[in-house]
């Protein structure tokens, strides 16, 4: 046994005052916790961290273990008492599935063809996510904690104190299950962390402890959502003893077959190519990317549903298709398609026959069914590996969410879909990414790249559960527009829908999403406008706290002479560029222009392309590729495409 060294980590000095907000979300912080209530000398920002060093002490569990594990599943945040989408509750994330799991799915709904290709019928399978009848034991370790600590289960969800407390007696029973002592080395303690992760298996175990050990290694320092300021000091020579891991008699998992980064747990769960009846067949195509057309876009869904349930739709060959699903509770990956081939999933074929498709265990419109941490950094881990093999910029204009992805035609564009929605984080994720969004122009830059504060960020949305009706307050890294400099001003409404824009969570009419680009078109006080669907578009932007920063770019704008030029949501090849057997496709524009004095963000600039596979036999499957060329412009909330013969590329200045 080795000699245990001492936790190093210690109490934070700083101290921040309360919101409102956090006043009530921590005020269950005040519930004695096992019988003994915190210290009268704590103050009400350090609150969180004495209930860690509590339990801690309780439970003889290195408080940097617990810190540790806690980060990994919330980033030390409480969710005020709010279920994730895997039923955990707290700064620990304890699940309790049976009060807080939902079982539908946004591809059932059955209004948009996730395929997005006229060539075939849309599938619009009536089913839904299954409920199991048997819940794992990843999705029941608060009742485990109850039993444990002799605390309630109402406790464990609502009072951060009780759930951190819960979360220290799992990982003691872990160490004790595994013959190790309750060492107060941190370096002794990885297969209980392991064990922690609730994985079935070991590759999984392994990859969740690993990242534990790094946050270890890293520190963190954070004030969480409910303005409480939490520090985990660094240890940059820790060495977990990784040997434990063999000892937890977690099955192994073979990836042989799947594309991911070593750094990750992943699995080979593969969607059925299958024939059933004669013109029908699922439900992906096979391809040879890149060799036949390059991979441009990743984009980023959620699943509307739970792991069990998305993961059986996945394989039914009646129904659509995506790349990877990635799982809450520890950051699992399964893989369904392979790179080389195309997946159903984003509603336009020609976003679908050049992306990897990325759905995330969660829900758009209910703000609190939260990601945890593992989740986010096992998907930025796939994504850059992703980008580093095929080339793809890590940036919003190539990194989409499935909001970002637009309609191919005028019919289509209300029918798109809306997730990941305003509270995924883009701005922590491109951090994980290793790509986070800063200033990068100078005073006179024509661009601005959006990045609110995500906490205190916290526009309106309605109809989370009741149309009309407010969401709870939450972060969000959106930002509303207004046609004015100033609340009192109509919100921007979007030509393409039709409809009078509302604050609806799903309603993208008059919203801007982190790390999005967009032209400066004027500047009056805390207010900014940019060219936003054809229109001066305006959010606030005080200099005391920004929601955006200056950032240096090209851009589009109409070329000398015209009044306006197209828009459209795909970028098709001419149609002297289809060869014999292959059905000429329509450049339809969408109902949008941009005019004359305009100017868009500019992504890529690409040539038209159709990948026609419309039949199970792969022998009639070609690539079309034109001469006309275009660029991926930043319209709207969704990006779109112009043609590179109506516009000059300028840098962007204002």
């Amino acid at each position: 046994m080795r000699v245990t060294a001492p936790d190093p980590t210690s109490l934070p000095g700083e101290r921040r005052a309360r919101s409102a907000v956090g006043a009530v979300a921590t005020a269950a912080l005040l519930l004695p916790l096992l019988g003994v209530a915190p210290p009268a000398a704590a103050s009400s920002g350090e609150r969180l961290q004495r209930a860690f060093a509590s339990a801690a002490a309780e439970y003889h569990v290195p408080q940097s273990v617990l810190l540790g594990v806690s980060y990994l599943q919330s980033r030390w945040d409480a969710h005020a008492g709010a279920p994730s989408v895997s039923g955990g509750y707290g700064p620990m994330h304890l699940t309790d599935a049976r009060t807080a799991l939902a079982t539908t799915s946004h591809h059932g709904e059955g209004v948009e063809d996730a395929r997005g290709d006229g060539a075939r019928a849309p599938l619009h399978p009536d089913t839904a996510v299954p409920a199991d009848s048997v819940l794992p034991a990843r999705l029941r370790t608060l009742p485990k904690a109850a039993g444990l600590t002799g605390l309630s289960a109402r406790a464990l969800r609502t009072d951060p104190a009780a759930n951190v407390a819960g979360g220290a007696a799992l990982l003691a029973a872990a160490q004790k299950k595994l013959g190790e002592p309750l060492s107060s080395d941190p370096a002794d303690w990885y297969g209980a962390v392991a064990g922690f992760s609730g994985a079935d298996d070991a590759r999984t175990a392994a990859a969740y402890a690993d990242d534990v050990y790094d946050v270890l290694r890293t520190g963190e320092r954070r004030t969480n959502d409910a303005g409480q300021r939490v520090v985990l000091a660094a240890r940059p020579g820790l060495v977990p003893d990784s040997t434990q891991l063999a000892r937890t008699g977690l099955r192994t998992v073979s990836d042989a077959d799947t594309e991911c980064p070593r750094s990750v747990s992943c699995e080979w769960v593969p969607a059925p190519y299958t024939q059933f009846g004669a013109d029908d067949y699922g439900n992906h195509d096979l391809g040879d990317r890149p060799v036949s057309q390059s991979i441009k876009y990743i984009v980023i869904h959620d699943t509307e549903g739970t792991w069990d349930g998305v993961l059986k739709l996945v394989q039914d060959p009646t129904y659509v298709s995506w790349n990877y699903t990635l799982r809450s509770t520890d950051g699992l990956i399964a893989q369904h398609v392979k790179a080389k081939d195309v997946a159903w999933h984003a509603g336009n074929w020609y976003v679908n026959a050049k992306s990897i498709g990325l759905e995330h265990e969660g829900f758009l419109a209910a703000p609190d069914t939260w990601y945890t941490e593992a989740m986010y950094r096992s998907s930025a881990r796939l994504v850059r590996y992703l980008a580093g093999k095929y080339g793809i910029p890590l940036d919003r204009q190539h990194i989409l969410g499935h909001d970002n992805v637009p309609g191919t035609t005028a019919s289509t564009i209300s029918g798109m879909h809306t997730d990941p929605g305003p509270y995924w984080d883009w701005r922590h994720y491109f951090e994980l990414l290793g790509r986070p969004f800063e200033a990068s122009g100078a005073k006179n830059a024509g661009l601005v790249t959006i990045r609110p504060d995500y906490a205190a960020n916290q526009p309106v949305f309605t109809g989370c559960v009741t149309a009309g009706v407010a969401c709870a307050a939450h972060g969000s890294g959106e930002v509303r527009l207004y046609s004015g400099p100033g609340e009192s001003y109509p919100l921007i409404k979007d030509i393409g829908l039709g409809t009078t824009p509302t604050t609806g969570v799903n309603d993208l009419s008059s919203r801007v999403s982190t790390g999005q680009r967009y032209a400066v078109a004027g500047r009056d006080g805390d207010w900014t406008a940019i060219w936003y669907l054809g229109q001066k578009a305006w959010f606030k932007n005080p200099k005391g706290q920004p929601t955006a920063v200056r950032t240096a770019g090209l851009v589009v704008t109409p070329k000398k002479g015209a009044t306006s030029v197209p828009v459209y949501g795909r970028a098709y090849p001419e149609a002297s560029a289809y060869p014999t057997g292959v059905p000429v496709q329509a450049v339809t524009a969408l109902p949008y222009t941009v005019l004359a004095g305009q100017e868009y963000a500019v992504g890529d600039r690409v040539p038209g392309e159709y990948d026609y596979s419309a039949t199970f036999t792969t022998d009639s499957h070609r690539v079309v590729v034109g001469k006309d060329l275009y660029y991926e412009i930043q319209y709207g909330h969704r990006v779109a495409f112009v043609r590179a013969a109506d516009v000059d590329v300028v840098t962007a200045r204002r």
